[in-house]
């Protein structure tokens, strides 16, 4: 059999390999041996072939490479990124965040709509974020739009102007630009949403009301009892933000579900294990609702974690070791039974002031370039309220004064008052293979490869809306393709960072598995090893950014 080249599509790449995972027209996975032929000019898959055809089967134009044992994988869809720009892009950029996506894998990121100031809340914020992502992005961009009070008259537009769906917070964010959503919040956003082609997604923590109703007012209602312990004690942190934060949250959404049966619902980076039953009985009964969660959640354990090492916090936190099981045998219930349909990043980095790092991991973590002073902020459903010159703020915490440096530096290990989130794009799939690796030889359940495109880049994909040309291979998709050593054991170092800021609680970790190329749209940006063609970086070749921002109007 000879591919013949075709004027239609140019010149031909194509790749092979004795293994890759391919999709199959009734949307099945499969590993297999297989040539993908691909046209750089169109960015897309000529074919997929479940064999491996020789080098004389296509024109001598052809650029032809046999990538075995390598794994041929479709590049990854990470639906849930922090890129921060514009307003916070000393936190994260698109050019430090989608270089630090290209270099794992992944070829499609989706941006969430908080952190940048403005935040994606309307349509013309969403054009501020798209002028402010041009020429910068190293692999392809969709977008979020969010949902606070007093903005639903803005999520129809925004649907039309390509967002690909929308996030609420039903506890405080952390960030004064996109507070909180009440129950009518929620209630008026599936009514105006109950008919379009989107997701409604939300972060689902709550305070437990003090009555026995759960109503607006909960969001009003008093906090928490201040925290009992060392603040710099993980435990402490972990006790503060239990469970009950999660269920009740989640018990909220699945009341007010009926308003839009036909409107899907997703609960974003779901930690505590005690909500799958009510997720799995809300499905069973016809309720559109899934979950995803996060590599931290599934390699990282509460019994893990250090005295004051803050790298660590986020919200919903990282709990137990027996939780982490409960969240891997969720993902290995099957695709029916499950109702944690993807697994993403939830890349939310800051510079490492805010972390507030202990002197023994301050001074091994690359310094910001920012002097902006601490934000206040209000993350962890208490008072984490940064020194105040208040003289009962200063009676209550004496180890603080006036002076912002000498309270910085006391308040260093501080899980309460540091910024909440871990930075990971582009290190899920290492995460997901090594502990699935180290679960399989303790006899304990974990996905397989093509279970990890699955959860990673076919159905984030879907949630989407952009299973049409992302999430797979196959003749027409998008050409985006990720090289796997599944077997090169490395450790995870500051230099392998490519994010802004080089703070990550998997700095010194070990992992089996590592991506060696990136394809995007027919074109490798990025090759482990290979000589930069910007000058600006090892590994990225193609010398300037070919990531493109997506705004093609959602149509499922």
């Amino acid at each position: 059999m000879t591919v013949l080249n075709s004027s239609d599509v140019g010149p031909l790449t194509v790749l092979v390999s004795s293994r890759a995972v391919l999709t199959l027209a009734d949307d099945s996975l499969i590993l297999t041996p297989a040539t993908i032929v691909i046209s750089p000019r169109t960015g897309k898959i000529i074919t997929a072939v479940p064999s491996i055809m020789p080098a004389s089967s296509f024109p001598p134009s052809a650029t032809y490479v046999d990538h075995s044992p390598k794994i041929l994988l479709p590049g990854l869809v990470d639906a849930h990124v922090h890129l921060n720009e514009p307003g916070r892009t000393e936190w994260e950029g698109f050019w430090t965040g989608t270089r630090a996506a290209a270099s794992g894998g992944v070829t499609t990121v989706v941006d969430m709509p908080l952190n940048a100031i403005p935040p994606t809340t309307t349509v013309a914020n969403f054009e501020v974020k798209l002028a402010a992502s041009r020429g910068k992005c190293w692999v392809d961009v969709g977008f979020y739009g969010g949902v606070i009070p007093g903005n639903a008259h803005e999520l129809k537009p925004l649907v039309e102007a390509g967002v690909r769906g929308f996030k609420g917070f039903l506890i405080e964010s952390g960030v004064d630009e996109f507070p909180a959503v009440s129950s009518k919040d929620v209630a008026l956003a599936m009514e105006t949403l109950k008919d379009s082609p989107t997701t409604l997604m939300f972060h689902a923590e709550m305070i437990p009301p003090i009555t026995n109703s759960v109503g607006d007012a909960v969001l009003h209602s008093d906090p928490p009892l201040a925290p009992t312990g060392d603040l710099t004690s993980y435990h402490t942190f972990l006790e503060s933000r239990p469970p009950s934060f999660e269920t009740c949250a989640v018990e909220e959404i699945l009341a007010l579900a009926p308003i839009a049966p036909d409107l899907q619902l997703h609960i974003v980076h779901l930690s505590a294990t005690q909500c799958i039953p009510l997720l799995r009985e809300a499905r069973a009964r016809g309720v559109k609702v899934t979950a995803e969660t996060c590599f931290h959640y599934l390699g990282l354990a509460a019994e893990e974690i250090g005295e004051g090492d803050t790298r660590h916090k986020c919200c919903p936190p990282i709990r137990e070791e027996k939780n982490r099981d409960g969240l891997w045998e969720e993902l290995v219930a099957g695709e029916d039974q499950s109702c944690i349909k993807t697994v993403v990043s939830d890349h939310s980095p800051c510079t490492p002031e805010l972390k507030l790092l202990p002197g023994h991991l301050a001074s091994t973590t690359a310094a910001s370039s920012t002097t902006r002073p601490q934000m206040t902020h209000a993350d962890s459903g208490i008072d984490v309220r940064p020194p105040s010159e208040d003289k009962n703020v200063k009676a209550a915490k004496a180890a603080r004064t006036d002076d912002t440096a000498t309270a910085a530096a006391a308040a260093r290990g501080d899980f309460f008052a540091a910024w909440g989130g871990i930075s990971s794009v582009g290190l899920g799939l290492p995460i997901l293979h090594t502990k699935a690796l180290l679960r399989r030889s303790q006899s304990q359940a974990a996905p397989s490869i093509v279970d990890m495109v699955r959860l990673c880049s076919q159905a984030t994909a879907a949630q989407v809306g952009l299973s049409h040309r992302k999430g797979g291979l196959r003749a027409g998709m998008d050409a985006d393709v990720c090289v796997f050593d599944e077997s090169e054991a490395w450790t995870f170092t500051q230099g392998d960072m490519r994010w802004k800021n080089r703070c990550s609680p998997w700095e010194g970790h070990e992992f089996v598995g590592r991506v060696r190329e990136t394809w995007l749209r027919g074109h490798k940006v990025f090759d482990l090893g290979g000589v930069a063609g910007d000058g600006d970086g090892v590994g990225f070749v193609c010398g300037k950014p070919l990531g493109e921002t997506i705004t093609e109007k959602r149509v499922y």
